[in-house]
């Protein structure tokens, strides 16, 4: 339902002197009392259209009139009258008509009211304006006309910038017509006034690491897990993040604390077993979540491939200890494993380069011819 807003009349605007060129803006001023009483009590829309016709016509002549038409009364009323109509009317053509005659009107009534006598209407009528703004706004946004939204919906924000959805909506906006800074500016608002959708956090984070910015983007993904725990895309963002920026202490303690909360996620595990490798040099560990990973799911490449890794190392440990039998055990086990990866992404070079080295190593010549000719087809 659109929104609607009455200015009513406190105080007479004339002397008892009214010369020749007030009298139509006087005439006028009466047709906004007269549009008021017939809103409030819910006349119906053709006898209001034939008070503001009365009006606009009054004002025509008002605007025309080389003394009053700069009076700001002329312009504020002309707002008022053309803001209302744009509001209401179901004919499209006609709306618009009048929408566009009240930005003009509402600009040159602000621009000559030094004194703000008029500051009720003019708030009227913007108000009207800004309404309208919104419904237009909504209805490009609603057709992907995001350049057309923007331009509309940015003013109505700016006029309500605790209404979180519209400041959003406002930011997609920008983002799909690559205004990234003012896009930025808006899902700030939206966050400033306590909203807690975690993609509005996410969608803030990611601005600020195309900017470089990536202390900012790691604290806001803390503030949005304040906010929403545990959150499974935020928290696997904010992992991701930390690991990128080799803050792998902080990373390693919070996929901790998350197992914690959901042993059942795969890439939490495949993270933990992934910095147990590399960064605790602890194989065990490593291989059990890899494991834990692929019981989730069985084709789960990544975590494949690194548990393989992980059985070469504890091969070539084993070589260093001289011992066969566990050399054996652990390039048999990689080799299994690097064949299930093989059967899920056969374009994959490091694994079939793993697959040559083991098949060099037990001296299957006819395996290594077979997987370079693989090789060279890349």
């Amino acid at each position: 339902m659109h929104r609607i807003y009455l200015f009513f009349i406190l105080s007479v605007l004339y002397c008892n002197a009214v010369n020749a060129q007030g009298s139509q803006v006087k005439i006028a001023n009466n047709s906004v009392g007269k549009l008021q009483t017939s809103i409030s009590n819910k006349e119906d829309q053709k006898k209001q259209f034939v008070i503001i016709g009365e009006g606009l016509k009054a004002i025509e002549s008002a605007q025309n009139d080389k003394k009053t038409k700069n009076w700001p009364e002329t312009w504020a009323i002309k707002a008022y009258l053309t803001s209302y109509v744009a509001l209401v009317d179901e004919n499209e053509q006609s709306a618009e008509k009048n929408f566009s005659l009240a930005v003009e009107a509402l600009a040159k009534a602000k621009e000559l009211d030094k004194f703000q006598s008029n500051h009720e209407l003019i708030g009227a009528a913007e108000k009207n304006i800004i309404a309208k703004k919104q419904s237009l706004g909504t209805e490009a946004f609603n057709n992907n006309d995001f350049l057309n939204a923007y331009t509309l919906l940015k003013d109505v924000s700016d006029r309500y910038p605790k209404d979180t959805l519209l400041a959003v909506n406002t930011a997609i906006c920008a983002q799909n017509i690559q205004q990234y800074n003012d896009a930025l500016a808006f899902l700030l608002r939206a966050k400033e006034a306590g909203i807690k959708n975690p993609n509005v956090y996410q969608n803030i984070a990611a601005i600020y690491t195309s900017k470089f910015d990536n202390e900012q983007a790691i604290k806001t993904l803390e503030e949005g897990l304040q906010l929403n725990p545990y959150h499974v895309s935020l928290n696997n963002d904010y992992i991701n993040l930390l690991l990128d920026n080799e803050r792998y202490d902080k990373a390693f303690k919070r996929i901790e604390s998350s197992l914690g909360q959901d042993n059942q996620n795969k890439l939490l595990l495949f993270l933990y077993g992934y910095l147990q490798q590399y960064k605790q040099n602890n194989l065990s560990n490593a291989e059990n979540a890899y494991k834990k990973a692929l019981n989730l799911d069985q084709n789960y490449f990544d975590s494949l491939y690194q548990l393989a890794l992980v059985f070469l190392s504890e091969a070539n440990n084993s070589l260093n200890e001289k011992n066969t039998t566990k050399y054996n055990s652990f390039t048999n086990r990689a080799e299994f494993t690097l064949l299930r990866a093989y059967e899920i992404n056969q374009n994959n070079r490091n694994v079939v380069k793993l697959l040559i080295d083991i098949y060099t190593r037990k001296n299957r010549l006819d395996r290594v011819q077979e997987l370079k000719r693989k090789l060279n087809e890349f």
